[in-house]
């Protein structure tokens, strides 16, 4: 037995991926993958699950997700369609905790048997004890070091691209990578949809997402909607996406922009209608946020904007379809926190200004010019 061997428990190194690939799990032939958060997250795992999907053809595949994740994953074509809505349940899916469904839940879980867990939600002191009471006959994914142990786990470590990270974990059990990259298509009674509400719409068509979680990762209204307005007089019709509670913030974008041809429809379309829509499009301007990776995966050019340490975990691979402009701040203009160590060593300042601010409009406009005149 080699060195490189006995760091994975005996397992046979068989081939090399983003890590290391062992050898295949024996005997498997229902999988379940643990991946709760928004629509960029569950587009971080998808790489993942086709390529479990490929290294165990036969098996059957189960995402714990939620219900956003279930809406959109039968509303198009992709590697997984069927999707177990997980429960509320701390630092897996955030909300109030029912002890009555949670163990619902997990009887239900126990019922199907599976024969490998896999977790690609986070590096694991909540995820990791939620999936071993799974009863599967192995466990793999992502670990910190003060998380429970998995049969076969790969070290959580912050600045790492997601997707990528995902992949590792899932070479641990045979499963090469497929594809680096989310891949879906539209469902083709969402494409009719999309045709019916759109289909007089004048191309090219910009699609602009100003949301994100996060406020500090939201570029300006006002800037959005300077970029929009000059799309609008080169012949584009801007179309302004979001969430039902991003309503104002879209609006405020057409309103600075002050053109017939910039039109919201944030909270009108569910997430098939979407997909369609942005796979019609000719490039998507947004922040690092959920439309941009259902953007990305639809084969849609975009343009990001990013703060710096966004883009390592969850920035596009390729320049020749993608363009990511970046924010280089490190620090809080106001209490001079360290946003590097944020979500990994420390806590939060309380500060949500945007971070995005010094990105500006023009060169932004330029790679949309670009992008546009590339797809039509």
């Amino acid at each position: 037995m080699d060195e490189t061997t006995a760091e994975f428990g005996g397992a046979e190194v068989v081939g090399w991926g983003v890590g290391p690939v062992l050898e295949k799990l024996p005997d498997i032939t229902k999988i379940a993958v643990l991946r709760g958060g928004g629509l960029g997250d569950l587009m971080f795992a998808l790489p993942a699950v086709a390529a479990l999907r490929a290294a165990y053809p036969q098996a059957s595949l189960t995402l714990l997700g939620t219900p956003l994740h279930r809406e959109l994953l039968l509303s198009t074509h992709g590697p997984v369609r069927d999707v177990r809505v997980l429960p509320f349940a701390e630092g897996v899916r955030p909300g109030p905790e029912d002890a009555v469904e949670v163990e619902r839940f997990f009887s239900a879980m126990a019922a199907e048997q599976f024969d490998l867990a896999v977790q690609l939600h986070g590096g694991g002191r909540f995820s990791n004890p939620f999936l071993l009471r799974l009863g599967a006959r192995y466990s793999a994914g992502l670990r910190t070091a003060d998380a429970a142990d998995l049969d076969r786990s790969v070290p959580y470590v912050y600045y790492q691209h997601e997707p990528l990270r995902a992949l590792e974990a899932v070479g641990l059990v045979g499963a090469p990578p497929v594809e680096l990259e989310a891949r879906l298509r539209p469902l083709p009674e969402f494409v009719a949809q999309a045709e019916l509400l759109f289909g007089e719409l004048e191309s090219p068509l910009v699609a602009i997402h100003p949301g994100a979680t996060d406020p500090r990762r939201r570029w300006p209204a006002e800037l959005f909607g300077e970029v929009a307005a000059a799309c609008a007089a080169d012949g584009c019709t801007v179309i302004v996406v979001g969430a039902s509670d991003e309503k104002d913030l879209a609006s405020q974008v057409v309103d600075a922009a002050c053109s017939r041809q910039v039109i919201s429809l944030a909270g009108q379309l569910d997430l098939g209608t979407l997909a369609a829509l942005l796979a019609r499009c000719s490039v998507l301007l947004g922040n690092d946020s959920g439309p941009r990776h259902l953007a990305q995966a639809m084969g849609t050019p975009t343009v990001g904007l990013y703060w710096v340490g966004n883009v390592i975990n969850a920035g596009p691979l390729g320049r020749s379809l993608h363009r990511a402009h970046l924010s280089w701040v490190t620090h809080c203009a106001y209490c001079g926190s360290d946003m590097t160590q944020v979500g990994w060593t420390s806590d939060r300042c309380p500060h949500d200004e945007s971070l995005l601010v010094f990105i500006r409009p023009e060169d932004v406009l330029a790679d949309i010019r670009l992008l546009t005149a590339a797809r039509n």
